[in-house]
């Protein structure tokens, strides 16, 4: 069996490494892509917006953030 094409918002945000409330706002404000409202309650998010978000952010440079 193939791996889902979604996944719920907690697992996008376990994947992005955010908490799950900041996972809601991004997506309800649009600063991430790939949210899919089902019905009255029920978000899932395009595993792929996920992934493509992930390696576009890897070819950002760090600019003024240090650790």
């Amino acid at each position: 069996m193939s791996e889902r094409l979604t996944v719920s918002v907690a697992e996008a945000a376990s994947m992005l490494g955010i908490s799950k409330n900041l996972a809601y706002r991004l997506f309800a404000s649009g600063e991430i892509k790939g949210a899919i409202k089902l019905g009255a309650k029920r978000i899932v998010v395009s595993r792929a917006a996920i992934l493509r978000l992930i390696n576009e952010a890897e070819t950002i440079p760090n600019k003024g953030i240090t650790s």
